[in-house]
């Protein structure tokens, strides 16, 4: 009798629980230009009980926390007679509100001034809404699906541009608080282009909705190249996912008021820059395009487990960044340069920086790829005010991955049999992507199993995910018809970055671990005023100073630290950094592989 009494008690909770058929938002913006957003939401057929209401405190596609409470005021619950509810707060970021009767109508207002792909941002340009930073969230309803009413300024002009199903009036839809947090919002006077891909039911809109403030000159030829970059990634998995509503959108706000960014969603990005099209701004915004497009294969579809459920209340912990985001990041320059966006020899230039961060960094001695990608927490636009050390113990895994990727790639051309990281994508894609199972570093190793052979994974992995070497650069290029070499062996090093301030030398990083500065015990805040006796001026730069320094030539160096004055000696090494070139003589072996590679001849 307890057991069908409890069941029953539990049937009949759930009843309640999901008579709520949908949760209705509306949003206005009066007072845009203070940077502000009115904001109710709207719950019915609740049981009985306490509602909890709070904000996020992370964003999908970001790393680290954020507390999106902060900028929330002014907030009140109603029942369903207009009587004031009881409100406490147990936390910063969240609000219990009790004694409601089954209705509570919830009202607050929003500060938002920071457009990119996490925050928002109200002014009288546009309303820049990114879902967790705008709308608070009731954490026990995540399955009920999500009803929002936009009213945007008519006498700006306003329409309103998202990856939300649209119900007309201004009203839009999301199946689930999941999807609604996955969803941001332009709200401007922007201008919508867009093309399909396919034919027939099965034919997919790619749209791309731009607010720009100076006007829209060259939006035609940009839309070009926006094409150009879908088709080609197409190629790479073979097929586009299977965007919701049969749209994908990108959201983009060039303009002096944001900052730059960009952020992947499942059927739609953000893309923020202050560089117009008119002002530099179609050869600069173009890879964030390339870069986030590619996230609808890898990391929207094809997901690590570690990022699912995407979690609201805290950081998710992911190890396989290298593989989201850096494979990502390596197929950023490749697909501009196989789209014809970017020149063959400007693509390979590029590498030459690329490699010289991550080889030449001392952070490899203390992560690996993974233990790098956990560090996303407190470098994801995390915030903090005690000073780090990452100049030696972080390498960032965009760059990592991006180095990772381009290693396997090559790796499996050399086999020549027709293998390329293009393949193992599709692969990756058609077994994990398409089906949308989120999948474990050691699913990527059993793939690469399958698609190579095991000792090559177990070597790939062994060498490169699980532990820190990093492969021979400079022989595997050779094959390819690309030359790496040291790109200053006679130029001194010292292992620092300087900057002038008022008139003064300054360390401006930490000196990197095995450095000429870092061995002779400087550290960042030291002023240098003398090499050799030779009174620094702050007029002459920094580069052409040490330009006239030797490696390994031993020199006196004063300096003053917290005003003290003192002198050591320090000698400078040779400058590490490499130099990536296309041969002028390569064979046809070689010229074969780099146009299959580069061009996909």
């Amino acid at each position: 009798m307890r057991t069908l009494l409890s069941l029953f008690a539990f049937l009949l909770w759930s009843a309640f629980l999901y008579a709520q058929d949908k949760i209705t938002y509306q949003i206005s913006f009066e007072n845009a230009v203070h940077h502000e957003a009115n904001i109710t939401i709207l719950f019915s057929d609740l049981p009985a009980g306490d509602l909890r209401i709070q904000m996020s405190r992370s964003s999908p596609g970001r790393y680290a926390v954020h507390e999106f409470a902060k900028n929330v005021y002014g907030f009140s619950a109603h029942d369903g007679e207009g009587n004031v509810l009881d409100i406490s707060r147990p936390n910063p970021h969240e609000w219990i509100v009790s004694g409601h009767t089954g209705t509570v109508s919830v009202s607050y207002t929003l500060f938002a001034n920071h457009g990119d792909g996490t925050y928002s941002q109200i002014d009288e340009t546009h309303a820049h809404l990114n879902v967790p930073a705008t709308f608070a969230y009731a954490p026990d309803y995540d399955d009920i699906p999500i009803e929002i009413k936009v009213n945007p300024r008519d006498d700006l002009s306003w329409k309103v541009a998202t990856q939300l199903k649209p119900l007309g009036d201004n009203r839009f839809y999301a199946p689930d608080l999941q999807y609604f947090m996955d969803s941001p919002i332009e709200v401007s006077n922007h201008r919508m282009e867009s093309f399909t891909v396919g034919n027939g039911p099965d034919a997919l809109s790619i749209r791309f909705a731009l607010h720009q403030e100076n006007g829209y000159q060259g939006f035609e030829s940009y839309m070009e190249k926006v094409k150009a970059i879908v088709l080609d990634q197409l190629q790479v998995f073979g097929e586009l996912p299977d965007f919701d509503f049969g749209t994908y959108t990108f959201l983009a706000c060039y303009a002096p008021n944001v900052d730059g960014d960009g952020m992947e969603h499942r059927n739609s990005t953000v893309i923020t820059s202050k560089m117009s099209l008119s002002e530099g701004g179609q050869e600069w915004n173009i890879g964030t395009v390339a870069h986030e497009f590619f996230h609808a294969w890898n990391v929207e579809r094809i997901r690590p487990a570690s990022l699912e459920p995407f979690d609201f209340e805290d950081a998710n912990l992911s190890g396989e960044l290298w593989f989201a985001e850096g494979f990502t990041s390596y197929y950023t320059n490749l697909t501009l340069c196989r789209a014809g966006l970017m020149s063959q020899k400007d693509y390979v230039a590029r590498l030459g920086g690329l490699l010289s961060y991550v080889i030449n960094s001392p952070a490899r001695e203390f992560f690996n790829p993974i233990e790098m990608s956990y560090q996303a927490p407190f470098v994801d636009a995390a915030t903090s005010v005690d000073q780090v050390n990452r100049e030696n113990t972080f390498i960032s895994y965009y760059s990592y991955g991006n180095v990772l990727g381009l290693a396997l790639d090559l790796s499996l051309r050399r086999m020549d049999s027709g293998k390329s990281l293009d393949g193992y994508m599709q692969l990756v894609w058609e077994t994990y992507g398409k089906k949308e199972i989120p999948y474990s570093i050691e699913n990527l190793k059993s793939l690469l199993a399958s698609y190579s052979s095991a000792d090559f994974a177990e070597q790939y992995f062994s060498d490169y995910i699980y532990n820190s070497k990093v492969p021979d650069f400079e022989s595997i290029f050779k094959e390819f018809g690309v030359r790496m070499t040291r790109a200053n062996p006679n130029r001194a090093y010292l292992g620092a970055r300087m900057s002038v301030q008022d008139g003064k030398w300054i360390l401006a990083s930490n000196p990197e671990k095995g450095s000429a500065l870092y061995l002779a015990g400087f550290i960042k805040g030291d002023e240098i005023v003398s090499i050799d006796g030779r009174t620094i001026d702050g007029k002459v730069g920094t580069d052409d100073f040490l330009s006239k320094l030797q490696p390994g030539q031993t020199v006196k160096v004063g300096y003053r630290r917290y005003g003290k004055p003192g002198s050591k000696e320090l000698t400078p090494g040779s400058d590490p950094s490499f130099k990536t070139e296309l041969s002028s003589d390569v064979d046809d072996s070689s010229r074969t592989r780099l146009s299959q590679w580069l061009s996909r001849g």
